[in-house]
């Protein structure tokens, strides 16, 4: 019989809110040896991911838009409103400055197979793991994934 999202998904998570100070959520990853962490609500409802990409704007910094000057006229060469995405990243202080909003969900009921087809097709290290109510009740990793395969019964 297959296993499903449930079966093997981590229940024991970490989260972290928008207003949690950045420091204390890369403590938390550094502590739990965790790439990643779901960011909630006050209520628990998923509104983003905090993951290791997103803190490395923190170290690189913003790369300024390519510009032409042209007849005392600036015509940048790439779009100016992504640098200054990419800025705010960059100087972020909470979670919620750096954190991803657009989020790839799995349900608990998912064949595992299916979640491992979306992890690998949405290029995705993890997937939180919502209800109906999109409170997270778990979190699956590739880890996770490939434990499962070693046990046999994947």
């Amino acid at each position: 019989m297959s296993k499903n999202v449930a079966d093997v998904m981590s229940r024991d998570l970490k989260t972290v809110r928008p207003k949690t100070p950045l420091q204390e959520a890369i403590q938390i990853l550094a502590d739990h040896r965790i790439s990643g962490l779901p960011v909630v609500d006050d209520v628990g409802k998923l509104v983003g991911v905090l993951s290791e990409s997103d803190l490395m704007w923190q170290e690189m910094g913003a790369t300024p838009p390519a510009y032409v000057m042209l007849l005392d006229s600036v015509i940048y060469l790439k779009n100016p409103l992504s640098y200054e995405k990419e800025l705010h990243k960059a100087l972020g202080q909470t979670v919620g400055d750096l954190m991803t909003s657009e989020v790839v969900t799995v349900s608990p009921d998912k064949p595992l197979s299916e979640a491992a087809r979306l992890m690998y097709e949405k290029h995705v290290r993890r997937l939180p793991v919502i209800d109906k109510s999109k409170q997270v009740v778990g979190i699956l990793t590739r880890g996770d994934i490939v434990r499962e395969m070693a046990t046999g019964q994947g």
